[in-house]
C-alpha cells in the first residue's frame, strides 16, 4: 500500500486530454482500502477513486482552481502535519 492518500469524490469531469478528475465532496483516501480518512466506506458513500490524484494535488486545485471541489475538513485536518496546525491551546499558570 502507498503511504501518501489519494483522492476520493462523489462526482468528476473529463478535462480536454480526456482524463477523468475529481469534482464534488473530495476526500482523502489510501489506496488499497475502503475507507477515506474521516471514516467514509467508499463503497457505501458512492465516491469514485482516482488513483492518479494525491491529495495534495487536490488541495492546490482547490486553492487555484474553480472546479467545484469541495475538500472534506476531517481528511483535511488527517493530512495536516501536527506541526502546521499549531498549537490550540496555552497553559496560562502553572499548577500549584
Amino acid at each position: 500500500m502507498s503511504s501518501a492518500p489519494a483522492v476520493a469524490a462523489s462526482s468528476l469531469w473529463v478535462d480536454e486530454d480526456g482524463v477523468r478528475q475529481p469534482s464534488g465532496d473530495v476526500h482523502a483516501w489510501t489506496p488499497g482500502t475502503d475507507q477515506t480518512l474521516c471514516g467514509l466506506a467508499l463503497s457505501r458513500s458512492r465516491l469514485g477513486r482516482f488513483q492518479h490524484v494525491s491529495w495534495a494535488d487536490a488541495v492546490w486545485i482547490e486553492q487555484t482552481a474553480d472546479h467545484g471541489l469541495h475538500l472534506c475538513p476531517k481528511c483535511s485536518a488527517a493530512t495536516t502535519p501536527r506541526s502546521q496546525r499549531g498549537r490550540r491551546w496555552a497553559r496560562v499558570r502553572p499548577r500549584p
